[in-house]
C-alpha cells in the first residue's frame, strides 16, 4: 500500500515537472483579451479568450477558443482549429517574446466570434503574467 501511494505521488510530481503554463493579458480600451499557452513536453495547448464591451452603444460579445498548437519555429506557435458550422480553419498565429505574446486570426476565425469580437491583437503585445 505505501509502495503504491508513493510511486502514484512520485508520478504526479514528474508529470507536473515538465508542464509549464504562461497566461497573457491585455486590455485595450474596450477589449480584454486573455492567453494561456501550456506546454507540456514538446505538445502545446493553447486557450484565447476575449470579451469587449461598449459603455457607448451598449455592444458586447464574449468569444474563446482553444486547441492544440504546434511550434513553427523560435517562439512561434500555431494553433489551428475546426468549424464545425463552416468548412474553414480557424488559425491563430501567435509570436511569443520574453514579456508577452501577439495574436493573429486568419479571416476564417469568424465563424467563432460574432460582432465585434476578435482575437487578434494587431500591432499590441499582450503582457505575460509573472
Amino acid at each position: 500500500m505505501k509502495k503504491s501511494l508513493f510511486l502514484t505521488i512520485a508520478l504526479l510530481v514528474s508529470g507536473n515537472a515538465f508542464a509549464a503554463t504562461d497566461h497573457y493579458v491585455l486590455r485595450d480600451g474596450d477589449y480584454v483579451r486573455h492567453l494561456k499557452v501550456t506546454k507540456i513536453s514538446d505538445d502545446y495547448t493553447v486557450d484565447a479568450d476575449v470579451d469587449f464591451e461598449s459603455a457607448a452603444d451598449g455592444a458586447h460579445c464574449s468569444e474563446a477558443i482553444s486547441g492544440k498548437a504546434k511550434s513553427t519555429g523560435e517562439n512561434e506557435l500555431l494553433m489551428k482549429k475546426h468549424s464545425e458550422s463552416a468548412a474553414g480553419f480557424c488559425e491563430l498565429k501567435i509570436k511569443l517574446s520574453p514579456n508577452g505574446a501577439k495574436i493573429e486570426e486568419s479571416k476564417d476565425c469568424s465563424t467563432f466570434t460574432v460582432g465585434k469580437c476578435h482575437f487578434s491583437s494587431g500591432d499590441k503585445e499582450l503582457v505575460k503574467v509573472k
